[in-house]
């Protein structure tokens, strides 16, 4: 017998001479020493005892009664019998697997934290913050011609002919000397390069596309009406010379524009401006004064993109003003700053790494999910974990499939938009893809961190924090339903009471930001009040009693006392299992060990399953024990009606000190058996030295 088999040997021993002194018979069948006394009463009536080859038998008043069938020896006895705990040292190889499976996922959320953090830079801030200056900030010298404030198609021409062409063409120093363009290129800011040229395209609607009421045929003969694919006006207007008055189809890869009245194609009237500046205004002189702009226009773009080759970025702006129905204009930009050319640099290629490692990831965590769901099949599908895993594999695929039509788009198109310098390269169709893929990446990370919480299990205050939230979950679920219904109503009642005065009440989302937002305490009740003096502070004061003061209060109430539930039920279970610092610092010790720089300790392994064994071996005593008085306090109550005498409390009380004397021993002599274990084993660790 090893090493291993000679330390486990006495315990073993030991443990099962210590069992039988607890059963209440020797070696002859007798009680054991320190039997508690029994209190007076008919004494139960235990299983029949028996020798080899002889049959059981009953003890004198006891057995089965007339016509019922006798109790089998493997039956399960009258009282409840909890269960031997088994022991066993697994507690700490499913701690490791937990471990070692919580390393890999950490080493795959670095990696796509990699990726995610190589996708953008401050870089992409500074230069949409630089062109937003440039193009829509109102000038140091007319502050009525910047784009934000456009107003009506006055204004439009206005900004058109002014700031617009003053930051698109940069041809001169800040010392007002003349600079040399290289083939008549502009470089805005002198750092980012004009792609190709410039081009504005406009929407019209068909006259008479809106029902006039019969009163005012009289007073009304034209009627447009807002923007919608079948009013789309597509017939030639104007000198009709030239393509800007002709209508040009979509393009098929050219997604449609979503404004705030309605949604775009993106076809439309179009034309681009010159490379230099003096003909681009005059251009646009001689389209003012044709009315290139009427009555059906309903939107203008103005698209451009620039290059950056100190930072390597594009930067692709569309500047669009919304001509309502209504009269008027809106204005609104969209300006994106894409890498569109990644693998540039040594770093780059780094990441281009990084994203083959991801794509081995999916694989893996593919098969593994397929092994799973083969194995489990509907089992598999009742854990909310797995459908979080199934979740961030269907996201990743379809980042990686976003990643490569992107790339794929990039290196075909690149070559055949900048073939001409004299055309406008539509680099807005690869930002749309790029954005769409960051956003996918966004989203990929986002699940990628909450399952971080699927390894909380491995500390006690996130278990219980998990617990809490899933004790709670049909509390939540019946709250956010009654939450919902007075919000939706309050919400309802705020736009149709101040939607055509208040602007974060003009449309049914705005209201419910705008109720978001007063929960959180930023609200303005001066506009409230002055749309409706009545019903405004009435809307105010019982939106904020009913959804501040009373359901939120209601939904922290849920949440402390589920908390207090679940933190009270903890402390009643006893935590046996190792915890994740025991594991550390037992792999510290060993691996001091084996660089000798610290003496051999005794065997942690073989002390932790000696622990285990000393609980087991007095779980076992306590409960035969416990069996041994709940059959004597079933039959004393079977005759006394649950009443207990003074006599009877007595001899229960001295039962209780026998017991608990009897615990005692067997912790002292396990103890001693302990020490003199751990004292052989460390003779044989040095004899061994």
């Amino acid at each position: 017998m090893g090493s291993g088999g000679s330390r486990r040997g006495p315990a073993v021993t030991e443990a099962s001479a210590v069992g039988q002194r607890l059963s209440g018979s020797g070696a002859s069948g007798g009680p054991a020493p320190h039997s508690p006394p029994q209190p007076p009463g008919p004494r139960p009536c235990l299983k029949p005892h028996g020798t080899a080859g002889a049959p059981a038998r009953w003890p004198a008043g006891c057995g089965p009664r007339r016509g019922t069938r006798a109790q089998s020896s493997d039956s399960p006895p009258p009282f409840p019998v909890a269960a031997k705990p088994e022991v066993k040292c697994s507690g700490e190889q499913e701690l490791k697997a937990t471990l070692k499976e919580l390393v890999v996922y950490v080493v795959f959320l670095t990696d796509l934290c990699i990726l995610t953090f190589g996708m953008v830079s401050t870089n992409m801030y500074y230069l949409n913050k630089v062109m937003s200056h440039l193009f829509l900030e109102p000038s140091a010298e007319d502050n009525t011609s910047g784009f934000r404030s456009i107003g009506s198609r006055a204004d439009f021409w206005r900004f058109a002919e002014g700031p617009l062409l003053e930051g698109l063409y940069w041809d001169k120093w800040y010392n007002n000397t003349t600079l040399t363009l290289e083939n008549n290129s502009s470089h805005i800011y002198y750092e980012n390069l004009l792609l190709g040229v410039a081009r504005i395209r406009q929407l019209k609607v068909r006259n008479n596309t809106c029902s006039i009421y019969p009163y005012f045929h009289s007073f009304l003969e034209d009627c447009y009406s807002e923007y919608h694919y079948q009013a789309e006006d597509r017939s030639d207007f104007g000198p009709r010379n030239r393509s800007e008055w002709k209508y040009t189809s979509a393009s098929s890869v050219s997604p449609w524009y979503w404004g705030s009245t309605g949604l775009y194609s993106s076809g439309g009237y179009m034309f681009t401006l010159p490379k230099l500046k003096q003909e681009s205004r005059e251009k646009l002189v001689f389209l003012r004064q044709n009315s290139w702009l009427t009555r059906g226009t309903r939107v203008v773009f103005i698209d451009f993109s620039t290059y950056n080759a100190n930072i390597n970025l594009f930067c692709v702006i569309k500047l669009v003003v919304e001509f309502p129905a209504t009269g008027g204009a809106l204005t609104s930009s969209h300006i994106y700053s894409v890498k569109l050319l990644r693998y540039i640099t040594y770093y780059d290629y780094f990441l281009a790494c990084c994203e083959i490692i991801f794509c081995l990831f999916i694989i893996t965590f593919m098969i593994q999910e397929a092994t799973k769901i083969i194995k489990l099949k509907k089992k598999y599908f009742r854990s909310a974990w797995n459908w979080l895993d199934l979740l961030l594999l269907l996201v990743s695929i379809l980042a990686i499939a976003f990643n490569i039509y992107r790339t794929v788009k990039v290196s075909l198109l690149m070559e055949e938009l900048l073939y001409d310098a004299h055309m406008y390269p539509d680099f807005y169709f690869l930002a749309f893809w790029q954005v769409l893929y960051n956003d996918m990446i966004a989203v990929n990370i986002f699940f990628a961190w909450i399952k971080i919480f699927k390894y909380i299990s491995l500390n006690k205050t996130m278990t219980q924090l998990s617990s809490t939230l899933s004790r709670c979950a049909k509390d939540i679920i019946g709250f956010g339903i009654m939450f919902f219904i007075i919000f939706f109503a309050f919400a309802q009642l705020g736009y149709l009471v101040f939607g055509s005065q208040v602007e974060e009440f003009s449309t049914f989302q705005n209201c419910i930001f705008t109720q978001f937002r007063i929960v959180l305490g930023d609200f303005d009740f001066k506009a409230i009040d002055a749309a409706n003096r009545i019903i405004g502070p009435l809307y105010f004061i019982t939106f904020v009693f009913c959804v501040f003061f009373i359901l939120l209060n209601m939904f922290l109430a849920i949440i402390n006392d589920t908390y207090s539930e679940v933190k009270a039920d903890f402390e009643k279970i006893p935590s046996h299992e190792l915890q994740i610092r025991d594991l550390f610092r037992q792999s510290y010790n060993k691996a001091l060990v084996k660089l000798k720089l610290k003496k051999p300790a005794t065997d942690a392994k073989h002390e932790r399953c000696m622990s285990q064994l000393k609980a087991s071996v007095l779980q076992e005593g306590k409960e035969r024990l416990d069996q041994q008085h709940l059959s004597t306090e079933y039959m004393a109550s079977a005759t006394a009606q649950s009443y207990v005498s003074t006599a009877e409390f007595y001899k229960l009380f001295k039962y209780t000190v026998e017991l608990r004397r009897e615990l005692n021993n067997i912790s002292e002599r396990l103890d001693a058996l302990s020490t003199t274990t751990l004292s052989i084993t460390d003779k044989r660790a040095q004899r061994k030295t």
